[in-house]
Formats: C-alpha cells, sequence, structure tokens
C-alpha cells in the first residue's frame, strides 16, 4: 500500500485518504441527484391527483427538500473542483488543512472546525 503523501497542494492527505474521500463525494452526488429527481416525480404525480389543488404545506416542503439537496449537490461538486485542482481539504478562511476526520464526516467541507465555529457564532 502506498503511504506517501500528497503534496501541500491537498493539505497532505495520502492518496488512499483523497481516493476514499472521492468515492465519498461520488456518492452523495449521486444520492443528491436522485433525491432532486424523485421530488421532482413526486410533484408530478401529486400534482396529477390533485390536478393543480397541492397542499400549500407539502409544496412549501417540496421547495425546501429541493433546495437543500441542490445546496449540497453544489458544494459537493465544488469539493470535488477542489479536489481536481489540487485544493481540496484547505480551509477557506485560514488556509491551513482540514483535519481528516472532519473530511471523513464532512467531505465537502470547506472550513476547519475551528473557523467553521467562528463563522456560525457571526450569523
Amino acid at each position: 500500500m502506498n503511504d506517501q503523501v500528497i503534496g501541500v497542494r491537498n493539505a497532505g492527505l495520502r492518496p488512499a485518504d483523497l481516493a476514499a474521500l472521492r468515492e465519498s463525494l461520488h456518492e452523495q452526488r449521486l444520492f443528491r441527484q436522485e433525491q432532486l429527481r424523485q421530488i421532482g416525480a413526486a410533484t408530478q404525480t401529486r400534482g396529477d391527483r390533485v390536478r393543480g389543488r397541492q397542499a400549500p404545506a407539502q409544496v412549501e416542503v417540496d421547495i425546501k427538500l429541493a433546495a437543500s439537496a441542490r445546496m449540497v449537490l453544489a458544494d459537493v461538486e465544488a469539493a470535488l473542483e477542489r479536489m481536481e485542482r489540487g485544493h481540496y481539504g484547505r480551509c477557506h478562511l485560514c488556509t491551513r488543512p482540514i483535519t481528516l476526520d472532519r473530511l471523513e464526516i464532512v467531505p465537502q467541507a470547506r472550513y476547519c472546525t475551528r473557523c467553521q465555529q467562528v463563522k456560525e457564532a457571526g450569523r
């Protein structure tokens, strides 16, 4: 097994770690794409059944679910792009490496834990 560390550009991640994170991102992309397809199909099916008189609450839920799925999908796509460009795994604020533990939980993370907390506290 090759445990060589990939250089500074990818935050010093090992090739095996990077490959596992890439696979996780691809799985998330497929999941979110399928989720969006299902939301769209369910909305059409319900619309057909009630002929345009869909419950406003259900419309709102569908809109929020789709927006959330699109947001996560965009984050996943951005992470894959950073990976391709060699900038994956670095915090967008402090530029320090994001820990492997955090990336394993949130592979599309843009910020290290500390900067994420600071960002959320400032909301």
